[in-house]
């Protein structure tokens, strides 16, 4: 049996206070909040989920915010870079946009496409490419509009404390098809139109810290249960340990630390995130699972209140 993983799924990250949080990827970036809930294992903490207006695999970027926890360190071990992807000829919007808000950004040239980067508030590290694939998003909000709003990932620069190990693993057991080299990064390519691209970073920058402003796992795609299923029993043949599944209410999720450290969670794409709330509403209410309903009240407490706002 060999498999083909779709690509990116989510990415996961550890920030700080939640309204600086949804301020800059909702009020910036223009994203929809697409769930508001709490961290399944500590809910007292927020679990934000952000993407285009459905909430579509490949498109969602999730935060546990914790204010005034410790600031970590990106390196080794850690997702290094979150890209996004843009239709082609929004990068002049982009870039105007992130002067508007006074955001600090550099352009690089990587693989023959041009890239901004620039830190969110946390100091997540972030880019914005332009590419043809994958279709639009239909949200707006404020003056980030369809036609030059995030469609969702466009990939990962992957950080790792044995890059050749994990070179091994995204192709032989991810299945991702390696397209080139440049410099001292490899580029490799899944079968979907978004989420698609993961760069792997050849040589070593140092140990990462787990904290505010770094990204705790990336989740790759299965089509459903049974595909999961499939995973978890391909995965552990090459030797790694992989959790039981874990019911996350949006997606079931297994886990596992590959060579070089970094944590790879498996997501399914159903149910999704219109399954308790509709739609039109979803991100609206503080939504909790059913084990947690009961404490509702002390929960609401808890959590640090914000509201999404339009900053233009």
């Amino acid at each position: 049996m060999s498999k083909k993983t779709l690509g990116i799924h989510h990415i996961t990250a550890i920030v700080g206070h939640p309204q600086e949080n949804v301020d800059f990827y909702a009020g910036v970036l223009g994203l929809r909040l697409v769930k508001k809930t709490v961290n399944f294992d500590d809910p007292g903490t927020y679990h934000l989920y952000f993407g285009n207006e459905g909430g579509k695999p490949g498109t969602i970027i999730t935060f546990f915010p914790w204010a005034n926890a410790y600031q970590g360190k990106i390196g080794d071990g850690q997702v290094g870079v979150t890209s996004y992807v843009v239709p082609k000829g929004a990068m002049e919007f982009w870039e105007n946009r992130l002067e508007k808000f006074n955001i600090a950004f550099a352009k690089t040239e990587r693989f023959g496409e041009e890239y901004l980067e620039f830190d969110d508030p946390h100091g997540l590290h972030l880019e914005i490419v332009e590419r043809e694939e994958g279709e639009l998003n239909t949200w707006s909000y404020g003056e980030v509009t369809p036609d030059v709003a995030i469609k969702g990932f466009g990939g990962a620069t992957l950080l790792s404390k044995q890059p050749e190990k994990t070179a091994e693993l995204l192709k032989k057991v991810m299945g991702l098809e390696l397209v080139g080299k440049e410099g001292d990064f490899a580029r490799y390519r899944s079968t979907t139109d978004i989420g698609n691209i993961i760069d792997l970073k050849l040589t070593n920058v140092g140990r990462g810290q787990m904290g505010v402003g770094t990204v705790h796992h990336i989740a790759w795609r299965a089509i459903d249960d049974q595909d999961q299923l499939d995973w978890k029993e391909y995965v552990e043949s090459f030797g790694f340990g992989v959790t039981p599944v874990q019911d996350r209410n949006y997606f079931n999720a297994i886990y596992f630390r590959e060579h070089g450290e970094i944590l790879f969670e498996i997501a399914t794409d159903p149910p999704g995130f219109a399954h308790d709330e509709s739609e039109k509403t979803m991100g609206e209410k503080l939504m909790l699972p059913e084990q947690y309903e009961p404490h509702r009240e002390k929960i609401e407490q808890v959590v640090l209140p914000f509201e999404v706002r339009e900053l233009d």
